[in-house]
């Protein structure tokens, strides 16, 4: 079975009760707490992407939203020392984090190599274009936005590891969240699973198993 870590607004209220039971939320402090459902629905719908992509796979929540879209680099690298100091055979296998953070903070940067070299692989949303967002552009982290060429599954390789996917496209008549945060989540589906048909990959193993499907290359270019 396949861990996958979101670091997100949490679950809803009818996740698997085991799911539940195990999940965390972050307070602005760095404290650790029990989760409470998810009040934004977006951790929700980053779960149910990558759940769609592959069923079997156990969604471990850290919660690092409230009832805002608004969060911190003190919350999410409490979530991923978290994630870090789990026992191994419990440690998330892969990491997805459908967020972005202006600032570089060094302490973010350190959580996130800890994770890198303990064989956990990291996807972080990234735009397609416009100035560096973090932790999606620390050494060894996956990079992941949406792209409108993308069907469900297909992916698009836009610099060395940036990957665009899917992301619930206006362009394919969808309405709702959409957006880099989605194009990670389903970046990280479709990782999940391949590790769950092909065996677990490491962070440079994962990049270029993706660079081998990707079906686009380069820039989506915009018109109009």
């Amino acid at each position: 079975m396949i861990r996958v870590g979101v670091i997100d607004s949490g679950g809803p209220a009818d996740d698997p009760p085991g799911e539940r039971a195990l999940a965390r939320a972050f307070a602005p402090d760095g404290s650790a707490q029990p989760a409470e459902p998810d009040r934004l629905g977006h951790g929700s719908a980053v779960a149910g992407i990558i759940r769609r992509a592959s069923p079997g796979a156990r969604i471990v929540h850290a919660q690092v939203f409230d009832a805002r879209p608004v969060t911190s680099a003190l919350r999410v690298t409490a979530a991923l020392r978290w994630f870090a100091g789990m026992a191994p055979d419990e440690r998330p296998d892969l990491i997805c984090l459908s967020l972005g953070l202006a600032a570089d903070r060094a302490p973010l940067e350190r959580a996130c190599a800890a994770l890198v070299e303990a064989g956990a692989v990291l996807v972080a949303a990234h735009p397609a274009r416009g100035p560096a967002c973090y932790p999606a552009a620390y050494p060894g982290i996956i990079a992941a936005t949406g792209d409108a060429r993308c069907g469900w599954d297909e992916i698009s390789q836009l610099g060395p590891a940036l990957f665009g996917a899917w992301c619930n496209s206006p362009e394919h008549g969808a309405r709702g969240m959409g957006g880099a945060s989605l194009g990670a989540a389903r970046i990280a589906g479709h990782l999940a699973a391949i590790m769950a048909s092909e065996g677990r990959l490491s962070g440079p193993t994962a990049i270029a198993t993706l660079s081998a499907r990707a079906r686009h290359h380069g820039p989506e270019h915009k018109h109009g």
